[in-house]
């Protein structure tokens, strides 16, 4: 599990190719799939709001649920190919 502090998929920020697996963007929906158990990773912004990003985590540690934070919003939302930032989101099932 990388921190916040640690920030790093390695080298800092760098998002793996989600290719054609199935992703959940966005808070809420995360948090879903994450109480759900479909959510198999999840990746928060560092640059996102802690009011966002730290319940988060708190629920993906007591979930069992890895989460690694990624450098920017808007590296994460180009990963999930949207034309935002995503503070936050999940491969899931």
């Amino acid at each position: 599990m990388v921190t916040k502090n640690d920030c790093m998929i390695p080298n800092c920020g760098e998002i793996p190719d989600f290719g054609s697996k199935r992703i959940v963007v966005g808070a809420k929906q995360l948090k879903k799939a994450v109480l759900s158990g479909a959510a198999r990773q999840v990746f928060l912004a560092s640059d996102a709001d802690p009011g966002v990003t730290e319940p988060l985590e708190a629920l993906c540690r007591q979930q069992g649920i890895p989460y690694s934070y990624v450098r920017s919003m808007a590296d994460l939302g180009r990963a999930c190919r949207i034309e935002v930032g995503a503070a936050a989101a999940a491969i899931a099932e």
